[in-house]
C-alpha cells in the first residue's frame, strides 16, 4: 500500500466518531464514506459501536449502489441471498437478488411492512444477525422508526421472573399468528385518519398459515454471542407460544413481555433523511417502522445478514 494510501486510512480512521441518539440505544457514526472500502481499524471502531449502541446510523452518505450496501454488509457476516420469503417477499433490484426495495407510494392507506415492534424472521432456524438499510427518499416529516434495546428489556425484569423464563423456550412461526390487523395500523397523518379498511393485510400474507408455516425454537432468554449479556428474545410478529403451552396459556404472558420490551424508556426514534444508512443488531433489539406520512413517497432499500451457526 502506498504511503499516500496509508495516510488516507489514518485520517479517516482519525474522523470518525460516535454520538449517541437517545440514552439507551442507537447513535449516529461520522467521518465514514461508506462509498469506499471500509480499513479494518474503521471497521473495528464501527462494530463496537454497533454492538454497544445495537442500532447506529451514518447520515449524509454519498448516493450509493447496490454493490455498496453488499459491501458493508459483507463486513458484519455472510449476506442473506433470499431474506425475505413468500409471503412476506418484495422486490429485488434487477442483478441484485440479496437487495430489496420497500416502497411505500404516496396514495397508499394500507398498513406498512414493519408497522409493528419485531425483530426480523425469528420463525427460521438461523435469523438474521444485522439489517442494512439505505434511505433513497423519504418524506419531509414523518415515517420515522423506532428502536427497542432487549438487553434492558431482560435486565429489568424481577428476579421471580428472569428465573422462571430462564430455561423456557418460544415457538416462532411464519403464520404470523399475532401480527394481523390488530397489531397493525394503516396510513396516518394530521389529516388523514386511517378506516377499517386500511388495516387489512395483504391477502397473500393474510394467508400466511396456509402456506405450510416455517416454525423453530429458540430460548426467551438468549445470550448475545458477541456480549455475552443476556437480552429478551420475543416479539409480537413471530411468536406464537411458548413450547409445551397452548396459544390461549401463553398470550397473558407474552402480551406482558411484548410490552415490556417496547418500554419508551427502552426506545429510540430515528427521523431519515435522504442517503442515510442504518445498521442494526436484529438479535438484540426490536424494530417498529412508523406508519404517519400518508401523502409521501418513501423508499427504502435493504439487504440482511445471516446468524452465525
Amino acid at each position: 500500500m502506498s504511503t499516500q494510501n496509508n495516510v488516507a486510512s489514518h485520517v479517516q480512521q482519525n474522523a470518525i466518531s460516535v454520538h449517541p441518539i437517545a440514552g439507551t440505544i442507537g447513535a449516529e457514526i461520522r467521518g465514514v464514506d461508506l462509498s469506499q472500502p471500509i480499513s479494518a481499524d474503521s471497521f473495528t471502531t464501527i462494530h463496537q459501536a454497533f454492538l454497544d449502541h445495537l442500532v447506529i446510523f451514518f447520515q449524509d452518505q454519498k448516493p450509493l449502489e447496490p454493490n455498496h450496501l453488499i459491501d458493508v454488509a459483507k463486513r458484519f457476516g455472510e449476506v442473506d441471498e433470499n431474506p425475505f420469503a413468500f409471503p412476506f417477499k418484495m422486490p429485488a433490484i434487477d442483478g441484485y437478488p440479496e437487495v430489496f426495495n420497500l416502497i411505500k407510494e404516496a396514495d397508499s392507506g394500507s398498513i406498512n411492512f414493519g408497522g409493528f415492534w419485531h425483530a426480523d424472521v425469528t420463525y427460521r432456524a438461523r435469523p438474521h444477525k444485522a439489517a442494512v438499510l439505505y434511505a433513497k427518499e423519504v418524506p419531509e416529516y414523518g415515517g420515522d422508526t423506532m428502536f427497542a434495546n432487549q438487553y434492558l428489556a431482560f435486565e429489568t425484569l424481577t428476579s421471580g421472573m428472569k428465573d422462571m423464563l430462564e430455561g423456557m423456550n418460544a415457538v416462532h412461526s411464519s403464520a404470523m399468528p399475532h401480527g394481523r390487523e390488530e397489531a397493525r395500523f394503516g396510513a396516518v397523518s394530521k389529516d388523514r385518519a386511517p378506516n377499517e379498511k386500511d388495516r387489512v393485510i395483504e391477502a397473500s400474507m393474510a394467508n400466511a398459515e396456509k402456506l405450510d408455516p416455517i416454525t423453530h425454537l429458540h430460548p426467551v432468554i438468549r445470550t448475545h454471542p458477541d456480549t455475552g449479556k443476556k437480552f429478551l428474545y420475543v416479539n409480537r410478529a413471530f411468536t406464537e407460544r411458548f413450547e409445551h403451552m397452548t396459544i390461549e396459556e401463553s398470550l397473558p404472558l407474552l402480551h406482558k413481555l411484548w410490552n415490556h420490551a417496547s418500554r419508551p424508556e427502552f426506545t429510540c426514534r430515528y427521523r431519515w433523511t435522504p442517503d442515510t444508512v442504518a445498521i442494526w443488531d436484529n438479535r438484540a433489539s426490536q424494530h417498529y417502522a412508523i406508519n404517519d406520512y400518508y401523502g409521501a413517497r418513501r423508499h427504502l432499500q435493504r439487504i440482511a445478514v445471516h446468524e452465525d451457526e
